[in-house]
């Protein structure tokens, strides 16, 4: 065991700057079971962090996911949690990954794999035991670090290096990379606009603009899901303000025609920015006067009350607004009639649409 530690930690950090912050995490989340029962399975069985808890933790954000690797086959690893009383579900073991849950914390435990064919949207794996083989087919360098428990690095390809330069860097060809899987275009553009402290490369540009049309490829709910990321980012006000990231957005979901409302935002529509909804952000950018909204409603899969707040807003906007709508009677009749969430979605609406914060709404 300590042989196999020490080849697989021979990238690590010298110096472990996040003992605290790994430690801290272990506080939170009670994480260490997890780690104590498949580390203690067998003489060769590991597991660490991977992803993109330890891309925040170094970045110094709050970790709001925890993804975890191990050199253990997915049955094994449901044996092992099942025999240890720790509830789980095999939410796509076809491709190594069950995740556990601990209290309120969810862990996803993928098993290290290669992927041996892939053709743009899916992945047949074969799972391995090499870490090196593991980090190889993962998409940018900051993505591919792995840390013990305590916080001690793997870092086979340099990644936390890049993330501390501002360098988003797909691991080997690009063009390969974005051909095993073109989701991984759209994840582009939100780490760029999260982590970058570069210009795009030109020649990247190019590639992507190639393989834009492998999009097509990717299901509506892997589209959605990597768009609400997006969003939910501290990055997400960068977009405007990037016009190759706004060109791509565009080409992949043309019916965000309203994406130039965030710019020039006020200190109130910064405060709604931050309260992170998905639905209000995509409906200032989908409701126009056309049938734009009930087509991106039909595209994508969103919940029947997301449905409901989209069309409530755009009942309202999709025609001449009513001067008289913002009187206080007429707001207590929407109120009463469609609730609370209904007028605040409308008030902040308005605020984004008129730029000022009107006396009415203080």
């Amino acid at each position: 065991m300590i042989n196999i530690l020490s080849k697989i930690f021979k990238n690590k950090d010298k110096k472990n700057l996040y003992e605290k912050d790994f430690e801290d995490l272990k506080k939170k989340t009670n994480i260490e079971k997890i780690f104590d029962i498949i580390s203690n399975f067998s003489e060769i069985s590991e597991i660490r962090y991977v992803g993109g808890s330890i891309r925040k933790i170094i970045n110094n954000e709050k970790v709001d996911d925890i993804d975890l690797a191990t050199n253990i086959i997915p049955e094994k690893v449901c044996e092992i949690l099942k025999k240890n009383k720790v509830s789980f579900y095999e939410s796509g073991i076809n491709h190594g990954t069950i995740t556990a849950k601990i209290d309120q914390h969810k862990f996803e435990i993928t098993t290290l794999r290669k992927d041996v064919l892939t053709d743009g949207r899916h992945a047949k794996v074969e799972f391995s035991n090499d870490w090196y083989e593991d980090a190889s087919r993962r998409d940018f360098t900051f993505n591919a670090i792995y840390a013990d428990l305590h916080g001690n690095l793997y870092d086979p390809f340099d990644g936390k290096k890049d993330l501390n330069l501002g360098i988003v860097k797909f691991i080997g060809d690009p063009e390969e990379r974005i051909k095993e899987d073109y989701l991984r275009i759209l994840r582009y553009v939100r780490f760029f606009l999260n982590y970058s402290k570069k210009d795009h490369d030109e020649n990247l540009k190019k590639i992507i603009k190639r393989n834009i049309n492998g999009i097509s490829k990717i299901s509506s709910d892997r589209l959605i899901d990597e768009l609400k990321k997006l969003f939910l980012t501290s990055g997400f006000l960068k977009l405007t303000k990037d016009k190759f990231c706004q060109e791509i957005i565009s080409l992949i979901f043309p019916q965000l025609i309203n994406m130039r409302i965030f710019q020039n935002t006020n200190d109130h529509s910064k405060k709604i920015i931050e309260q992170k909804d998905f639905i209000f952000l995509i409906s200032l950018m989908i409701i126009d006067s056309t049938d734009n909204s009930e087509y991106f409603i039909y595209k994508y899969n969103i919940s029947n009350e997301d449905k409901k707040r989209i069309r409530f807003l755009s009942n309202i906007y999709s025609k001449n607004l009513d001067k008289d709508l913002f009187k206080e009677k007429n707001l207590w009749k929407i109120f009463y009639f469609h609730g609370k969430n209904s007028l605040i979605d409308l008030i902040n609406f308005q605020i984004f649409q008129n730029k000022k914060l009107d006396k009415k709404f203080n």
